[in-house]
C-alpha cells in the first residue's frame, strides 16, 4: 500500500506537491514490481517495505541538494535509487539526471521509468570507468547508494568532480573505516549526517576531492 507519510517529512523540498510526487512514485512502484520477477532489481526482503526502505531512503538526499543544483550525477543506478525518486520528486526544477548503469536490462528498465513518467533523465549504459567526463555535464551532485566501498568509490568519482561537485552518499555502519581508508588515499572535505532510515547509516557529503601523489 502506498505510504505517503513516510515521505511527507520531505515535500517541502520537492518541486510540486506531495500528492503528485507520491502518485508518480506509486507507479515506479507498480513498474518496479512488474519488472522484478526477471531483473531483481531490488532484495526480495525490501520489495514490501518499498516505501520506507527505497523512496524515503533516497528521497532523504534532498535535504542536502541546494536551488541551485541542476546537473545531478548517479553512478550504478541499478534499480534506480536514489536517482529516480529524486528526479520525480525534481519535476518543477531545471534539474537534469544522468544515471549511470551498466548492465543492459537494468539500463531498459531505468528508461523505461523515465520515459513512462517523464523524468529529465538519461541513462547512460556502461561503467562510469568506461565514460569520458567531458560527455557529461560537470555536475553539481554526484550521488549513489550500494555501489562500493568509499576508496574505490572515489576513484570512480574523480573525474567527474569540480570546484563546485559534492558527493551526497549512502553509507552504512562501516562509513568510519571507510573514512579512514580513503583519508589515505585522498584529500577531501566531509560533513557526516545521520541517516533518517538506518539506524547506523550516515549520509556523507563530500568535497574538495583531490588524489594523494604517490610517496
Amino acid at each position: 500500500m502506498p505510504d505517503f507519510d513516510a515521505i511527507a517529512s520531505y515535500s517541502e523540498f520537492f518541486g510540486r506537491s506531495l500528492d503528485e510526487v507520491g502518485r508518480d512514485l506509486e507507479s515506479y512502484s507498480a513498474l518496479l514490481r512488474k519488472w522484478q520477477p526477471v531483473q531483481n532489481l531490488v532484495s526480495r526482503e525490501t520489495l514490501s517495505a518499498i516505501w520506507e526502505r527505497h523512496f524515503a531512503d533516497s528521497l532523504q538526499l534532498v535535504r542536502h541538494f541546494k536551488p541551485a543544483d541542476r546537473s545531478i550525477l548517479d553512478l550504478g543506478s541499478g534499480g534506480g535509487f536514489p536517482a529516480l525518486p529524486l528526479a520525480i520528486a525534481s519535476k518543477g526544477f531545471d534539474r537534469h539526471f544522468i544515471l549511470v548503469e551498466p548492465t543492459t536490462r537494468k539500463v531498459s528498465f531505468l528508461r523505461t521509468v523515465a520515459r513512462e513518467l517523464d523524468l529529465d533523465v538519461n541513462v547512460i549504459g556502461r561503467r562510469s570507468d568506461q565514460i569520458d567526463s567531458r560527455e557529461t555535464p560537470v555536475p553539481d551532485v554526484i550521488t549513489s547508494r550500494a555501489l562500493a566501498a568509499l576508496p574505490q568509490l572515489c576513484a570512480w568519482m574523480e573525474p567527474f568532480f569540480s570546484e563546485k561537485t559534492r558527493a551526497v552518499l549512502h553509507k552504512g555502519r562501516e562509513h568510519v573505516d571507510e573514512l579512514q581508508e580513503t583519508s589515505a588515499l585522498w584529500y577531501f572535505d566531509v560533513v557526516i549526517n545521520k541517516s533518517d532510515t538506518d539506524p547506523g547509516g550516515v549520509i556523507l557529503t563530500i568535497t574538495n576531492l583531490k588524489r594523494k601523489s604517490a610517496s
